[in-house]
């Protein structure tokens, strides 16, 4: 059977038995493709129009001679390329144009769920603005770094985002783009020097805004678990918490502190922080809440606290950091500081392109460094001192 009436028999099925999904899906088909199976060229839009390929290249791609070019020619022209459902060729353009239209987005580890809203907000941010993403899963290796990251120069991407969400060594690493001049942004990781621009949260903001709303409950014993002590995040954090202590008058009792080992797996945090809070609770050192580093830690922590016959709130309060999706969803859903995650992400896709246009107009690249505000969100998790 020939593609033309195998063509046939397909469109007859699908006006007796398809559904209209399906349906415009084959008519999408037929007008991209001729009979052979291949897609409309610009000789095809020649032939139907009766011009020539160059006079058809020219009004299709929009070159700079199409104003020499009578309306009604380009007209005619249009409407053949729209009856054959002619397509530019997009990487053929980009060849000629020296542009991708390509982003690239590096991810640590794809598994940490602080990835997901970045990740919204960097996708939706690109795709109003044209852009394609490639994005990547460097699984915390740094040789699975090196590898993609020069698999995406190779590929001729004109920015690049890197979130950095987790334990990561060398990332200075990066430093070779400056070579490359592609503007670069990292999220959640601030590089010293002016070669990288960056979007990061006021961690110490966000550890002080957790202990004064424990503070303001009541609790006046609170047990902290740390984040661990290589990870970027974790000073800011604890700086913050100590400046609302000093400011509240509060003593912070040294045996309640404990601290997450390193690990490069963002999971690990959940079962630390079950562990960490059955040391606590060993050390029979009385405590009314529990600040935990991050999300992950927090709901560690509440099993630990669950598996010793103790309620939250009612017997512990517990706060995390992040607001990852299952905070609102946990029981108790949990009280924490929330990063505007979405919002840096767009912030990062905003710097780069606007990195890519000084790129295009031949101008300097500046480095741009953002810090933005978290908030608290107040859930169930938390409460007053009665």
């Amino acid at each position: 059977m020939t593609l033309v009436s195998l063509s046939a028999v397909v469109s007859a099925n699908l006006c007796t038995e398809a559904s209209t999904g399906h349906r415009h899906l084959q008519d999408f088909a037929v007008r991209h493709a001729k009979g052979n199976g291949s897609m409309v060229t610009i000789r095809d839009v020649a032939k139907e129009s009766g011009f020539s390929s160059t006079t058809v290249s020219i009004v299709l791609n929009d070159a700079p001679l199409a104003r020499y070019i009578p309306p009604a020619t380009k007209k005619r022209i249009e409407r053949a390329a729209e009856k054959l459902g002619y397509r530019p060729n997009e990487f053929a353009r980009s060849l000629r144009s020296k542009r991708s239209h390509t982003v690239g987005v590096m991810v640590f580890d794809m598994t940490d769920p602080y990835c997901t809203k970045v990740l919204r907000g960097i996708e939706n941010t690109l795709y109003q603005a044209s852009y394609l993403p490639i994005l990547t899963d460097v699984h915390n290796e740094r040789s699975r770094f090196e590898r993609y990251l020069e698999m995406l120069l190779d590929r001729r991407i004109e920015g690049l985002i890197v979130l950095a969400n987790w334990l990561f060594l060398d990332i200075n690493l990066l430093a070779d783009l400056e070579k490359s001049s592609i503007p670069t942004a990292l999220i959640d990781c601030e590089l010293k020097g002016d070669a990288m621009s960056s979007v990061i949260v006021d961690n110490e903001l966000g550890g002080y805004l957790a202990l004064q709303h424990l503070h303001a409950l009541g609790h006046r014993k609170v047990a902290f678990i740390r984040g661990p002590k290589t990870l970027a995040d974790s000073s800011p954090r604890w700086r913050g918490i100590r400046n609302c202590a000093k400011a509240c008058a509060l003593e912070i009792d040294s045996r309640l502190v404990v601290d997450l080992p390193d690990s490069r797996d963002p999971l690990s945090s959940f079962e630390a922080g079950q562990q960490l809070t059955h040391t606590l609770l060993q050390q029979k050192r009385p405590f009314t809440a529990l600040l935990a580093f991050d999300d992950m830690t927090a709901f560690g922590a509440i099993r630990a606290l669950n598996q010793a016959g103790l309620r939250v709130p009612d017997h512990c309060s517990v706060t995390g950091f992040d607001d990852v999706a299952a905070s609102a969803l946990c029981t108790p859903a949990l009280t924490t500081v929330r990063q505007p995650m979405e919002a840096m992400g767009a912030d990062a896709v905003g710097i780069v392109l606007e990195g890519i246009k000084s790129v295009l107009e031949k101008k300097p690249v500046l480095a741009r460094h953002r810090k933005l505000a978290p908030d608290l969100v107040v859930r169930e998790s938390t409460r007053k001192i009665t």
